[in-house]
């Protein structure tokens, strides 16, 4: 069955009312071209959302049109908040698609930020303090958390494909709890405080491909609940895939934790191009969080003009040093970076464990990045030994790495020496074209040959 929408002023609840008449079978609701206001809408299972060409959807700014308060995950933490924009519970076999714009108002809340520091609080003594989560309600002035823009819990075969997005409130498209879900194609353009492009949390079988990322926070976040809220859920989130995607946003292209107390695992990130962001890829978690992140592949990608670092693996996220030595410490192994360029980085790789849990089975791999700073490194436990100075790694290799090409000596090692920029062109190509191609100085520029993003802001 299909609903076109059909415009009536003054009525913010079309969308929603054409998702409502749709069966218990489910159907299509389609918003055609036009300029449309909408209050929350809320998704059923076998439900597509169509926004035509030329529709674009704007938001309310107005606090009690996303009321009741639904279940939510809110930063690692379950509570009832606010309702997100678009959202869908227990639900399976829904889609947004289409060529459309979702707007979500987001200066209207990004204010928000200051205002909501005491319910943060609150919810984190809640959790702390075991109440229950029936409890932890939220949504009023007075508690005023920013809820996700699109937020799917507990659903199964999501698809996300095509539409645009400006300006949502916080964490923009942030499944939880879901499994074999699909973003492709989307473009998020959002430049608020803690606005994320995607938070796969807790979810399994998540494909991000051919996405436009630029953000005011981390362009995607992969995470698995806070301290004991997600050690009592105890959901990881694992078999992430992200590739051909374009990252331009505030902090980092692509973080893992530092809400991982549910575990991270199996993920795969390849053939992006980042640009402009704080950090390239950071993994990151601290003590007293426990968790662990392993298994986690990154290869191919093309990272150029990062404020710090290109590459940062850290244990010593936050205040960690300043909690004790528990048994509740993290821990990161299996993690692998393969054929990495980058061009004017502060730090190319930054490494650092705990000395209670050093680093383990990690493998930088063909790499090289011009960067201030090359390489840091500290807690990073030895075997295969591979020393610089004073330091020495365990389960570490380094094949081919090469940083700071231009301005120090490139490191070499017994096994295998340093390769040039200019000669590893063959390494990258994505979809039959490449991505890199070298100057007359030998230098690394990028192509921006991943399909579908010319977007011209390069």
């Amino acid at each position: 069955m299909e609903i076109r929408c059909v415009y009536t002023e003054g009525n913010q609840n079309v969308i929603q009312e054409a998702v409502d008449r749709l069966p218990s079978a489910g159907g299509t609701v389609i918003v055609p071209r036009g300029e449309w206001k909408s209050g929350a809408i809320h998704l059923k299972s076998n439900v597509k959302l169509y926004l035509e060409e030329g529709c674009v959807i704007h938001f309310s700014s107005c606090m009690e049109d996303y009321l009741p308060p639904v279940f939510t995950r809110w930063e690692g933490v379950e509570c009832y908040n606010y309702s997100p924009l678009i959202y869908a519970a227990d639900c399976e076999n829904v889609t947004i698609c289409g060529t459309g714009v979702l707007d979500g108002a987001g200066s209207a809340w990004w204010h928000w930020k200051k205002l909501q520091q005491n319910a943060a609080d609150r919810l984190i003594r809640a959790e702390s303090q075991g109440i229950v989560v029936e409890e932890r309600v939220f949504a009023t002035r007075e508690d005023a958390l920013r809820p996700s823009f699109i937020q799917f819990i507990n659903c199964k075969h999501v698809t996300l494909e095509d539409f645009t997005i400006e300006d949502g409130p916080q964490w923009t498209i942030h499944p939880v709890y879901c499994e074999d879900v699909v973003v492709r194609g989307v473009t998020v353009n959002t430049k608020g405080p803690n606005t994320d492009g995607c938070n796969p949390d807790s979810c399994r079988k998540v494909l991000i491909e051919d996405c436009t990322f630029d953000t005011g926070d981390d362009c995607i976040a992969i995470n698995s609940g806070m301290n004991e809220d997600g050690w009592r859920v105890g959901r990881p989130c694992e078999q992430i895939e992200v590739k051909n995607c374009r990252f331009i946003g505030r902090h980092a292209a692509v973080a893992i934790g530092s809400g991982m107390s549910g575990g991270i695992c199996d993920i795969r990130i390849h053939d992006c191009v980042v640009r402009g962001t704080e950090r390239g890829i950071r993994i990151k978690s601290m003590r007293g969080r426990g968790g662990y992140v392993k298994r986690i592949n990154v290869e191919r990608m093309q990272m150029d003009e990062i404020e710090k670092e290109a590459i940062e693996v850290s244990m010593n996220y936050g205040s960690s040093t300043a909690v004790p030595v528990s048994q509740k410490a993290p821990e990161f192994s299996e993690i692998r970076f393969a054929h990495i360029r980058g061009n004017h980085a502060a730090v190319g790789v930054s490494l650092c464990g705990l000395p209670e849990s050093p680093l383990r089975k990690l493998t930088l791999e063909d790499v090289v990045i011009d960067a201030e700073d090359p390489l840091r490194e500290e807690y990073v436990e030895k075997q295969n030994t591979f020393s610089r100075g004073s330091c020495a790694y365990e389960r570490l290799t380094f094949r081919r790495f090469g940083a700071n090409l231009r301005k120090v000596d490139t490191h070499k090692h017994e096994e295998e020496e340093s390769t040039s920029a200019d000669t590893l062109q063959r390494d990258f190509q994505l979809r039959g074209r490449s991505l890199l191609r070298g100057n007359e100085e030998g230098r690394m520029e990028d192509g921006f040959g991943v399909a579908g993003l010319n977007t011209g802001r390069y």
